[in-house]
């Protein structure tokens, strides 16, 4: 089953763009395409993205190798094209198609698309379009794939729904195999059949089978439409990663993209219990791989790949318990194959910089850290789990050890936040100076400030977000103050802050429910497309959009939700309850710690949270006792 003349039709294309190599294909180590065969499910894993992002992301790989190993089911993959090529195709009338097969996106079993951030949504809409699919599930007829979605934005989908015919809850490594194995026993049967068996699987959500109402005052309410289909929606997860699928090979792309190393996941979730983190919120509980399995697949994909880097993976790579021995055994290997390892999370303490210093390649640029707020106050407010005092010792051993550049991340617009936690940010920078200063060190410090967005499944959730005009203004008001106090004698701080117009679109995204898609069709139809690419955003035409659609988008925004609305992500569980999320929301706004639940975190009052995940969590039991 293949298309030939839509790939000669491409190739005359790719002389007339900018990085042609995004569409080449022909990486080493893809597989070919399978044969046709009974009950055979062909997907297209879709990265609403361009290319050197979208390979870059490991979920993206181990869906790729997993459809690949599975009997009943094989994979190609499809990157969002830049607007430069876009506009070829659709004068050349040349659909968009599997990077491998060069088969169109219609001839597809299923469509997957990697749902990573909310502003990739208007590249929902152009791959579909090119790829000849109907845009609203509504529309589609029997001989259309099935649309999916994926990833983080699976967990509050309600923007995009209408696009989607189903929804995978979850990691995939649990997910998937049910999900071809109901597709292949189904071939030809009618599409509402199929929708039906899937949406009877956990961890699958049919938006068209579950009903939604707005309710007076902003509330969402969602109802099961029939017998059969798993209601609420509860997140799939791997009970063992040693268990778990892991590719014994991976794409190297054919050419530079952001993150071009071997990545190695150490293990998945996180309990430091940062309250602004949806990430760490919905990954619990902790499941670590072994120190022989990292070790030893890392060191066969280098074998394999080539690649010259190593990348140790996970929400926060020091909280890996066997860190030291796999850092240890790993330099040891790789030492005379000139491949370095590097570990992109590092926690704002001596223990981290220590273990980076033991490494090449992190001893060559800066450090980078993020405190996230600039007062303790604030910092207990969110639970960073930062003090002055780790400030202080971490940047005292970096410069010790030869750092004189680091790069700290912030946060403005958190709960609580006054002008005293915004000049905190530029007090931190110049102590770095001081403390650089007396190490002998002639230091520099990049600050990076975004808006924060109050992100469903967190502690947050319930909280207003700040709008354009008072991000413009703390980002303006931390400009303003770092040039007077500063000014150009001394350039050895510098100041960026995201754009408040992506911040709040963001936002809306995230906390949104279906009216959205309205918008969403709205603003891609005006041209909206690559809204994370600042080159290409442009908040005006969204604002129009909104309009046509009769939508208030602060209204997903800078309003305050009550704790018992209805929120438009309810028919999802996360894992984490809502009482916890309250509880943490409550003692945030006490200013009030939460310390890590973990017993290798080393720490007084380590105490079973009653998150939610507690029959999942190989560390409940052993500190259910202790809970106060």
């Amino acid at each position: 089953m293949v298309f030939p003349e839509y790939g000669d039709a491409m190739w005359p294309l790719l002389s007339n763009v900018k990085r042609p190599s995004r569409y080449a294909g022909a990486e080493y180590g893809s597989i070919p395409p399978k044969e046709d065969g009974k009950g055979l499910v062909r997907f297209c894993l879709a990265f609403p993205d361009v290319y050197e992002i979208g390979m870059s992301y490991l979920g993206f790989q181990i869906l790729y190798f997993l459809l690949k190993s599975l009997p009943l089911a094989d994979a190609d993959r499809a990157y969002c094209p830049w607007t430069d090529l876009e506009g070829l195709m659709r004068e050349g009338g040349v659909p968009l198609s599997g990077i491998e097969s060069e088969i169109p996106l219609n001839s597809f079993d299923v469509v997957g698309f990697t749902l990573q951030y909310e502003l990739s949504y208007s590249n929902i809409l152009t791959m579909l379009d090119l790829g000849r699919i109907p845009l609203f599930t509504a529309d589609r007829g029997e001989n259309d794939p099935l649309v999916c979605g994926g990833g983080p934005g699976a967990l509050a989908p309600e923007p995009v729904a209408p696009f989607f015919d189903f929804f995978c809850v979850g990691e995939a490594e649990e997910l998937l195999p049910e999900v071809v194995s109901v597709l292949s026993s189904m071939k030809g049967s009618q599409r509402a059949e199929r929708l039906l068996a899937l949406s009877s699987i956990e961890g699958v959500y049919v938006p068209s089978l579950v009903h939604w109402d707005s309710l007076p005052g902003g509330g969402s309410a969602f109802s099961p439409l029939g017998p059969g289909v798993s209601f609420p929606v509860r997140r799939r997860i791997v009970e063992s990663l040693d268990e778990a699928f892991y590719p014994d090979m991976l794409l190297v792309p054919s050419g530079g993209i952001v993150h071009d190393r071997v990545p190695m996941e150490l293990f998945r979730g996180c309990t430091r219990g940062c309250r602004f983190c949806q990430a760490g919120m919905v990954t619990r509980p902790v499941r670590e791989r072994q120190v022989s399995t990292v070790v030893d697949r890392t060191l066969s994909l280098v074998e394999r790949t080539g690649w010259e880097e190593v990348g140790l993976l996970s929400l926060a790579s020091c909280d890996y318990s066997g860190i030291f021995p796999v850092i240890r055994e790993l330099s040891k290997a790789l030492e005379n194959k000139h491949v370095k390892v590097s570990l992109p999370s590092l926690r704002m303490d001596s223990f981290s910089v220590n273990l980076a210093a033991e490494m090449e390649s992190m001893r060559r640029g800066g450090l980078t850290f993020a405190p996230e707020a600039g007062t303790q106050r604030l910092r207990n407010v969110i639970n960073k789990g930062v003090t002055d005092e780790d400030f202080n010792q971490c940047l005292e051993t970096a410069f010790s050890r030869g750092w004189n550049r680091v790069k700290l991340y912030f946060m403005m617009g958190l709960p609580t936040e006054s002008g005293n936690d915004l000049d905190g940010i530029l007090e931190l920078a110049e102590r770095s100076l001081i403390i650089g200063k007396r190490a002998g060190k002639k230091v520099t410090v990049s600050l990076s400030v975004a808006g924060f967005v109050p992100k469903p499944h967190t502690p947050f959730q319930w909280e207003p977000q700040a709008g354009v005009d008072e991000l413009r203004e703390k980002g303006r008001y931390l400009k303003g103050k770092l040039g007077a106090r500063f000014g150009g004698r001394n350039s050895r701080i510098s100041l960026k802050y995201h754009e408040p117009e992506q911040t709040v679109l963001e936002g809306v995204f995230a906390r949104g429910d279906r009216r959205l898609a309205d918008a969403i069709l709205a603003a891609w139809r005006k041209g909206a497309r690559f809204d994370g690419w600042s080159e290409t955003f442009s908040f005006p035409l969204w604002m129009e959009a909104f309009g046509e659609a009769s939508i208030d988008p602060l209204h997903y925004t800078e309003r305050r939700r009550a704790d018992d609305e209805g929120l438009p992500w309810d028919h999802i569980d996360a894992g984490v309850s809502k009482a916890f999320l309250l509880r943490e929301r409550d003692k945030a706004l006490q200013e009030e710690l939460s310390p890590d639940c973990r017993p290798l975190a080393g720490m007084e009052g380590a105490a079973c949270r009653a998150c939610g995940v507690e029959d999942l969590c190989p560390a409940a039991g052993k500190l259910r006792n202790n809970n106060g």
